[in-house]
């Protein structure tokens, strides 16, 4: 396969060839890189037992470096038909190694196209990176790691360290349910066409292998917005809608009334979250 691979005409000439342009509508920035995709696709470790889903493959620069790592498969989502006639080439010179999907990730289970283990690795359209990766938090366990680009500004608030400037609900349900660290930017320069911001690239790992429960993500969701959504305020005032007595509720679990969202960490969201979800499931 791999000398198939190497086989193939340069991206620039593919795309040149299907006079294929990079839509904004769909947040595309090709990676066209190859030192760089390398990067990207290593960083999941080894992946010869692994089922890798790719969203948004687009002309194929990170799927070919995905299949030069020799996964057990690789399952590309794409909604952009133009990409699918263009990575028809790449789907032979993966010799049975990589699948096609026409979909729009955001309304795909991934963890359902294929077994595990399974991990993700994707240059993410940024229009929907955040919900994306919400999505995805919901069901930790099915994947072993993540491997995810987002923009420079996103990939700060996913490691951020309570009581900084980029600390905020993204964070907080990150960090809960995921080791996260950020492992290196790219400039604007590196993609076709560049976008106005600079790229980072993020890997994501489950603390645990626990189901998520549900109904305590949906806690955290209700209590961060709470708290985040007003971060000047003390959490006395902020969460005054989740809880009757705010102050005491505080206070009995060693949070002081007048802390700021900024400064609890995912432990304290998580405490505050297992009461909410316990006032809502004994009436």
């Amino acid at each position: 396969m791999k000398t198939a691979l190497a086989s193939l005409p340069p991206l620039r000439d593919v795309i040149a060839r299907a006079s294929m342009d990079a839509r904004k509508s769909l947040g595309q920035h090709f990676l066209l890189d190859l030192n760089l995709t390398a990067k990207i696709a290593r960083a999941a470790g080894d992946l010869s037992e692994t089922g890798v889903i790719e969203v948004g493959p687009g002309p194929g620069g990170l799927t070919r470096a995905i299949l030069m790592e020799t996964p057990r498969e690789l399952i590309a989502v794409e909604r952009d038909w133009r990409c699918h006639e263009v990575l028809g080439s790449l789907v032979e010179a993966s010799q049975g190694h990589l699948r096609l999907i026409e979909a729009d990730a955001l309304e795909t289970d991934l963890a359902s196209l294929c077994p595990a283990p399974r991990a993700i690795i994707a240059n993410l359209p940024y229009n929907i990176a955040t919900p994306l990766l919400i999505a995805w938090l919901r069901q930790t366990p099915a994947f072993s790691v993540m491997i995810l680009m987002f923009q420079a500004e996103v990939a700060r608030r996913l490691v951020a360290a309570p009581r900084s400037k980029d600390y905020g609900r993204l964070s907080v349900l990150t960090q809960w349910l995921m080791n996260a660290e950020c492992l290196f930017e790219l400039p604007p320069r590196a993609f076709t066409p560049p976008p106005k911001v600079t790229s980072a690239v993020v890997r994501l790992t489950p603390r645990n292998e626990e189901a998520v429960d549900q109904a305590l993500f949906s806690a955290m969701e209700k209590v961060t917005a709470a708290a985040f959504g007003q971060r000047r305020k003390m959490l006395r005032s902020s969460l005054k809608t989740l809880f009757p007595d705010t102050e005491k509720t505080l206070e009995a679990i060693g949070i002081a009334p007048t802390a700021r969202a900024e400064e609890i960490g995912w432990e304290g969201f998580r405490t505050l979250a297992l009461l909410v979800r316990n006032a809502h499931s004994h009436p």
